[in-house]
C-alpha cells in the first residue's frame, strides 16, 4: 500500500493563548507589587509681603586679596596671618557685619583658603566673591 504524502497539512499552528495568559499574569503580578510613590510638591509662592521695614543690614568687612600676595582688610593693608585680629577689631564696633573676601584673578589659593578656615573656625560668616577678570 502506498502511503500519499500532504504537503499541504505540514505548516504547524502556534497557540497563542498560553503565552497570552502568561502576559497577563505578568502585568497583573507587577501592577499588585508596583508602589505607586506620591510625590509631594515645592510651594513656589512667595511669603507675603511685611509691613515691617526691613531692619538696616550690617555692614560688609571686606578682604582684598592681590595678585601679589597682598591682603587689605577695608583697604588697610595687613598680614594674612593677623586678619582674623583686624576683622575682629571691625566686629567688635559692629556683631552682626560678615566678611566677603574678594580675591584677584591671580590671587594665591592658599591664602584665600587660610583667611577662610580662620572664619569657619571662629563662627564668623563669610563668602567668596572674585574680583571681576580684567582681558589683557
Amino acid at each position: 500500500m502506498r502511503r500519499r504524502k500532504n504537503r499541504a497539512n505540514d505548516q504547524a499552528e502556534v497557540n497563542m493563548t498560553p503565552m497570552l495568559d502568561i502576559v497577563f499574569i505578568l502585568l497583573i503580578f507587577f501592577i499588585v507589587t508596583a508602589t505607586f510613590l506620591q510625590e509631594e510638591g515645592l510651594n513656589m509662592q512667595p511669603p507675603p509681603q511685611s509691613p515691617e521695614t526691613p531692619p538696616d543690614p550690617a555692614p560688609v568687612i571686606l578682604v582684598d586679596v592681590n595678585d601679589q600676595g597682598r591682603v587689605f582688610v577695608n583697604q588697610q593693608q595687613t598680614d594674612p596671618e593677623r586678619v582674623l585680629a583686624a576683622v575682629s577689631r571691625f566686629r567688635a564696633e559692629n556683631p552682626r557685619s560678615a566678611v566677603l573676601i574678594a580675591p584677584q584673578y591671580q590671587a594665591d589659593h592658599g591664602i584665600v583658603v587660610l583667611i577662610w578656615d580662620d572664619m569657619q573656625a571662629n563662627g564668623i560668616p563669610v563668602s567668596v566673591q572674585p574680583a571681576e577678570r580684567v582681558q589683557q
